[in-house]
This record gives structure tokens, sequence and C-alpha cells, in this order.
């Protein structure tokens, strides 16, 4: 099979995740539901923040960005998984298919980097909690989410301008409900070494490096937890780190999970089921992680949505 240059490439045909039509309506219904739950879970968490004059701080400013970064993760995939089974067309244009695959990148990339600046924050609240204004002014703040951002931003285009020297064959079809990377890698024509190597090497580097500041974040913080003599010091020192522990043993918690799957079996239906445990799940259950673990935001959501009925 000849391959054909990338430019004459039209489009890509999504598989989703199952090829039944009697599960079709059940699927839409379900991402539908989730894609709902995301936004306005996220959303609500952005608006008691800006909201509540007692929740400017950065570590609601992070949680804010988080969930901003959310909602565009899963505006990203879900959006169109629910345009093409109403509409009974799996295909998706060729830039259409590379957008999907670097805003993936990107905003999955911006959730690694916030969630460790905020570990960071954590850990200079617990350990200088006399200098903590001071050292996470708003400068800083800004200063560490726009670093993010562009390392993210980075990450995406470098993978991107990798999949532009690619070329593909008469075969476009991608076992997958959104254009995930890996599987659009897998079915190039051309030699994709180079583009396997810059996923496991830059890849490694990029969601290693903050892995590892969570780590060491949280290891200091467990050792300094359980040096405390009061069980009071250590229950408030767990009610701060609880929530965005909780966070990111879930979004890293599911990507090692796809991971080990991709690994361990061969099925493209299954390694798309797995892969909605870390491009939607998280994305959705965020919000309810922080306000159902966190007293403050609790009390800014109650207040919110009591403003809003009022109104």
């Amino acid at each position: 099979m000849e391959p054909t240059n990338q430019t004459v490439v039209s489009e890509f045909l999504l598989l989703g995740l199952t090829s039944d039509p009697a599960l079709q309506p059940f699927i839409f219904s379900l991402f539908l539901f989730m894609y709902l739950v995301t936004i306005l879970g996220n959303l609500l968490i952005m608006l008691a923040v800006s909201s509540d004059p007692h929740l400017h701080t950065p570590m609601y400013f992070f949680l804010s960005n988080l969930s901003l970064a959310d909602i565009c993760m899963g505006t990203t995939t879900i959006p169109k998984m629910l345009v093409n089974i109403q509409a009974q067309d799996q295909s998706i244009i060729y830039t259409g298919c590379l957008s999907h695959v670097c805003f993936v990148l990107i905003f999955g990339g911006l959730e690694n980097c916030v969630l460790a600046v905020m570990a960071y924050d954590r850990y200079v609240a617990i350990f200088h909690p006399l200098r903590y204004m001071a050292i996470m002014n708003p400068y800083l703040c800004v200063l560490l989410l726009l670093v993010s951002l562009l390392i993210s931003i980075a990450f995406g285009l470098l993978h991107i301008l990798m999949i532009l020297q690619l070329s593909f064959c008469t075969t476009l079809k991608i076992p997958h409900f959104f254009c995930d990377l890996v599987q659009v890698i897998d079915i190039a024509c051309s030699d994709t070494l180079v583009n396997n190597l810059l996923i496991y090497s830059v890849g490694n580097i990029f969601f290693g490096v903050p892995l590892s500041g969570i780590i060491f974040s949280y290891s200091q913080i467990v050792s300094s937890i359980l040096r405390m003599p009061s069980g009071g010091g250590r229950a408030k020192v767990f009610s701060t780190c609880g929530s965005h522990l909780s966070v990111v043993s879930l979004f890293y918690g599911t990507g090692f999970g796809v991971y080990l799957s991709s690994s361990v079996t061969d099925s493209s239906i299954k390694n798309a089921v797995a892969s909605v445990m870390y491009s939607v799940v998280p994305q959705m259950l965020n919000p309810f992680i922080y306000s159902l673990r966190n007293r403050e935001m609790k009390g800014a959501l109650r207040h919110l949505i009591t403003g809003i009925h009022l109104l």
C-alpha cells in the first residue's frame, strides 16, 4: 500500500467506544451527562472562588485555574463525540484531528503542572506559614501559572510538528472517541521511531518532573505530620492537603492505569474505554472532591447557590 503525502489527507474516522448501534443512545446520554456535570461542577468552583473574598488566596487561585483546565479538557474531547453520534458520522477533518491532539496535550499538561504548583503551595503553607503570603505573592502565582501554560503549549506543539512530518495511508480509522496522540501515530505509514522516542523521552520528563515534585512535597508533609504531637494538628494539616492529594491520586492513578492497560492488552476498544478514565472522569470528579472535603469551599458554594436562588 502506497503512502500518501500528509497534505492530501482530508479526514480521519473516529470509531468511538463501540460499533453497536443499539448502544449509541446510551453512550450519547452517558457522555452528555458527564460533560454537563463537568462543566457545571467546575464552573461553580470558579464562581465560588471569584465571589468569596475569603477564597482569594493562592490555593484557590490555582484551584480555579485547574477547574478552567478541566472544562477545556472536557470540551476538547466530548462534544465532537456527541456530534458524531447524533449525526451518525464518524469523520473528523485532518486539521480538526490535529487540533484534538494538540489541545488534549496542552490541557492535560496544564493540569499536570498546576497540580505540581498546588503541591508546592501546600508545602509552603505548612513549612513556612508565617511567610506564606509573602512567598506565594500574586506575582509568583501568576508567573507559575504562565510558565505552566507556556511549557504545556510547547509540549503540545512539539508533538504536532512531528506529526506533520508523517505520511498516512488510505486506512485512517482511529479506534478512539477522540484523536489520541498514540493512536494517530499508530496509523501513520511512514517511520514513527522519532515520534515514539519523543513520546517516551519528553513525556516522561514532562510528567515525571512534576510528579517527582509532588511526591517530594508530600513526603515532607507526611514526615511533618508524623512528628506532630497533637492529633488536632495532624487533622488540620490533613484537611488542608487531603483534597489536593485525592485529586493528584485520581489524575495520576487513572493515567497510570491507562498506560498499564495499553501494555497488557491489544484491544483497541478496551484501550479507548480505559482512556475515558483519564480524559473524562478526573475532570468530572475534581469539583466534588474539593467541595465535599473542603469546609471553606462548601460554605462558598452554599452562599453562591443561595444567592443565585434569591435572584
